[in-house]
């Protein structure tokens, strides 16, 4: 199983960052796992972003402030991550992963990508 991210590398204050994960065809966004969000800002540990089950229905931080969407495409096999009103507070690497279904483990993960918010 393999997971890619893809983004913009740099956004604007106040703008909207959008992230994709791609999965590989030998593992379905659509199977019983569930597929997170996950980031580390510089210096910091990871921080939980949210996650969307296979079910579709998502879940997310509190500490994100009601910023943050998650949706997938299972024809694409691919699951994204918007972000509202971004600030240098949401600069990090930013990986997706996929989960148990009970979220016990997170056995693959992206190799992450840097996301930079800066005017």
């Amino acid at each position: 199983v393999q997971l890619q991210e893809s983004g913009p590398g740099l956004v604007k204050p106040s703008q909207t960052l959008s992230l994709t994960c791609t999965v590989s065809s030998d593992s379905s966004t659509s199977t019983s796992h569930s597929w997170m969000w996950i980031r580390q800002p510089p210096g910091k540990g990871l921080e939980w972003l949210g996650a969307i089950r296979s079910s579709g229905s998502s879940y997310y931080s509190p500490s994100l402030k009601n910023r943050a969407s998650i949706s997938r495409d299972t024809f694409k096999n691919q699951f994204s991550l918007q972000l509202t009103s971004v600030t240098p507070e949401d600069t990090a690497v930013y990986f997706c992963a996929r989960a148990s279904p009970d979220w016990g483990l997170y056995d693959y993960w992206g190799q992450g990508t840097q996301v930079t918010v800066s005017s």
